[in-house]
């Protein structure tokens, strides 16, 4: 087993042993392991005690946040008020000062009454109650050993844990599948108690005992559960399903939200009445013996457990899975399903190096759960290049909002100050226009992300989060607002985002002054000499000591593009900036940019309308091929370019550059694939096989170019056909590849 050993996260602490309902289904009393028998009925002072010591070590070895123990059985209420107490009293003196204890406890609930969750509510324990549907279906299987029924009984636990002074307590609601059952009814029966969360578990099997299937279907499961799903989409969701949260969050790109699915690696450990350390306790399933480690608290360490081989088995993630399960494309939502329904005894293959026994089921669920999901799932920023312009701007501003609460601790009464201003600014619809084109210019974003730095202690991180005035006062001139904003200047300069550089004082000198906007430009005071206030007019023309940002002129009713060759913080390229260009150099780029465009729209026509208005700011760079277009770390809309080159270089340069950028403006907001470089593939015009992300951005980026040179569509409509069966697409790359299929 290779791999950093995973700690324990969650602990199973066996409290008691014994039941009091007896259930056909139940996998420690029905099942293959019956080591219960002799075990303890209830835990005792010293298993308490051992338990508490060795896991509050644990958590203080690896650092660990918080550590979830979830007080188990058997029926853990049979243990007693008296016992739970010593149990959350030992657990909370080992844990304080060392990490967060998250205390839970599963229940049948026949048992419960205010005496216990009077003790829940001091301890904070959280309580999750089994019950399987109406009357009806939980009296399938949840009976007690004479057959009465006891769904009357847990329906006054539920009531009593939803009383006002409870209701912090409740977890929520356990049901196991049974597909005989109504799954329209269940769903009903559950959701009508208004839990905070409910919770489907199919019922433990194996290839050597199998799940039932009364009609032969080998999708029945997965029948049941979307027919479950399609009567909680009409009740519009009204209760988290943590089963099919799971499989939406991993369709969207996100983790894993239960041990029963995903790639996660699995963080928990059980400890049975007698202290004896176990893995995860519905292995008693397969066969007698194979929950078991050979260690306990008295003697052993959790890291001793965790570094247990069949432990380390269920933390491999996609290596722990059958090749059958790896070459899946639903894979990453199913994870192979359960470890222990994976088990086999005979066969070519290991004990548990199999699919699921519910295989079928689980991919037809998944794929169930995204053909009825899809439109909704897919990030509007991969549907409409206007909601990635928007999506790009949220995620400007949450950064910005990010630095202030970053900066605010430690900046003092000096960035209180600067913070106010920008909340003035942004108060007025003008002033919110102005912020927002300030944003939207590529290079505030590297800003930035240079002075977020500040969180990881970089030097000099502070001293740039302090110039966020400059871009209060571009946002002030641009909206138009007649507000003083003081900045700082070095070098006799003061440059103004998205605008320009203007010259207020003597090379190498340093200082502060006075920003404010008129009706047609704005004026600017140092505010340590007595030089008079100097008046720009018009921005967007050169006038005394002001040099604007110069725009490159496209053909048609494009906007153009912005050459910034003044900005400190274009810098942000793999290859270094040039200097300013002059005026016969940015002559002749904005000639060779006017025939590039013309080229672009000549060819491959429609490309240009694309490109406008999303690909804003051109920066010449020094060491790049003419060719070659250079993605930095920047906002969307700007590319590095050379200044040099022929106009068909340039125009392969932009139509390159505006497809990574483009490209990485949506990773940027949504997730596209997920679980790059679990995987490898193979491109058509390479031997030497890719991650995914590699393969989608050569595929993306040889579609614009095709319209050129032909050749780059070579090997193309493969590469699609190998993107469309990875496991690593999310709903939104597959929208994202609907489109490229469309567009070739």
């Amino acid at each position: 087993m290779t791999g950093p050993l995973v700690p324990f996260r969650e602990v199973v602490l066996k409290v008691h042993s014994r039941c009091d309902l007896a259930c056909d289904h139940c996998y420690v009393y029905e099942h293959a392991d019956q080591s219960w028998r002799t075990r303890p009925k209830t835990i005792s002072d010293d298993v308490i005690f051992r338990t508490a010591q060795r896991l509050a070590e644990h958590a203080k070895t690896h650092a660990l946040p918080s550590v979830s123990v979830i007080l188990h059985g058997g029926e853990p209420l049979l243990a007693g008020p008296a016992r739970l107490r010593r149990v959350c009293e030992e657990l909370t003196s080992a844990f304080e000062g060392i990490a967060e204890l998250d205390l839970r406890i599963h229940t049948n609930g026949l048992q419960l009454s205010p005496r216990y969750l009077d003790l829940f509510d001091e301890f904070d324990v959280k309580v999750g109650i089994s019950l399987d549907g109406d009357r009806a279906a939980n009296d399938r299987h949840r009976r007690y050993a004479d057959g009465r029924s006891s769904h009357p009984l847990v329906l006054k636990a539920v009531e009593l844990l939803q009383q006002e002074r409870y209701r912090h307590l409740n977890l929520g609601l356990l049901c196991t599948v049974d597909i005989e059952n109504d799954p329209r009814a269940v769903l009903d029966a559950l959701t009508e108690l208004d839990p905070p969360l409910i919770d489907f578990l199919l019922p433990h099997a194996t290839w050597d005992e199998p799940p039932p299937r009364p009609d032969g279907s080998p999708t029945a499961y997965a029948d049941w559960l979307l027919a479950v799903f399609d009567r909680w989409q009409e009740q519009g969701r009204p209760v988290p399903v943590r089963l099919f949260s799971s499989v939406l969050s991993t369709l969207s790109g996100g983790p894993s939200l239960t041990e029963s699915l995903g790639l996660a690696p699995t963080d928990l450990v059980v400890v049975e009445t007698d202290g004896q350390l176990e893995q995860v306790d519905s292995l008693k399933s397969a066969y007698e013996g194979a929950a078991a480690t050979g260690f306990d608290v008295f003697t052993h360490t959790f890291d001793e457990v965790a570094a247990h081989p069949g432990v380390r088995a269920r933390q491999l993630g996609l290596a722990g899975v059958s090749e059958t399960c790896r070459r899946c494309p639903v894979v990453r939502s199913c994870g192979g399903g359960l470890y222990t329904h994976r088990y086999r005894s005979t066969g070519p293959s290991g004990v548990f190096d199999n699919p699921s026994v519910y295989c079928a089921d689980l991919e037809a669920l998944v794929r169930g759960i995204e053909a009825r999901s899809a439109a909704a799932l897919v990030a509007p920023a991969v549907a409409e290049p206007v909601e990635l312009l928007a999506a790009q701007q949220d995620l400007t501003r949450t950064l910005l909002a990010r630095l202030n609460a970053d900066v605010g601790r430690r900046g003092g009464e000096q960035w209180a100050a600067v913070w106010e201003l920008a909340a003035t600014i942004d108060a007025s619809e003008e002033g919110a226009r102005g912020l927002d084109e300030v944003l939207a210019h590529p290079y505030t974003r590297s800003w930035l992300l240079y002075a977020m730095e500040l969180a990881q202690e970089r030097p000099g991180a502070m001293q740039v989060a302090r110039r966020m005035p400059v871009y209060l006062a571009a946002a002030a001139v641009r909206g138009g607002l007649d507000l003083p904003v003081r900045v700082t200047f070095s070098g006799g300069r003061i440059f103004l985002p998205g605008l320009g550089e203007l010259r207020i004082a003597d090379a190498g000198e340093r200082g502060t002054a006075l920003v404010r906007a008129t009706e047609d430009g704005f004026l600017v005071r140092q505010e340590e000499s007595d030089a008079a206030e100097l008046r720009v007019v018009r921005p967007e023309a050169a006038g005394p000591g002001w040099r604007p940002l110069r725009r490159l002129a496209t053909p048609g009713s494009a906007p153009g593009l912005v050459l910034d060759d003044l900005d400190p913080y274009r810098t942000c390229f793999s290859v270094p900036a040039t200097d300013a260009l002059d005026d016969r150099a940015a002559a002749d780029l904005e000639a060779r940019t006017k025939e590039a465009w013309t080229l672009i729209e000549a060819k491959a026509p429609g490309r240009t309308g694309e490109m406008a208005g999303r690909l804003t700011t051109l920066t010449p760079l020094t060491r790049l091929a003419p060719a070659e277009p250079a993605v930095g770390r920047h906002g969307y809309g700007a590319l590095g370019i050379s200044p040099h080159g022929s106009a068909e270089e340039l125009a392969f340069a932009l139509l390159r550059g505006f497809r990574r950028a483009e490209l990485r403006a949506l990773c940027d907001v949504t997730d596209l694939y997920a679980a790059d470089g679990s995987w490898e593939h193979r491109m058509p015009w390479q031997e030497e096989p890719v991650p995914f992300s590699r393969l989608l951005a050569d595929t993306y980026e040889r579609m614009a170019l095709g319209a050129f040179e032909p050749s780059y569509l070579e090997g193309v409509p493969q590469a699609l056909d190998t993107l469309d069966g990875a496991a690593e697409l999310t709903i939104s790359g597959k929208r994202l590849l609907d489109q490229m299929r469309k567009e070739i």
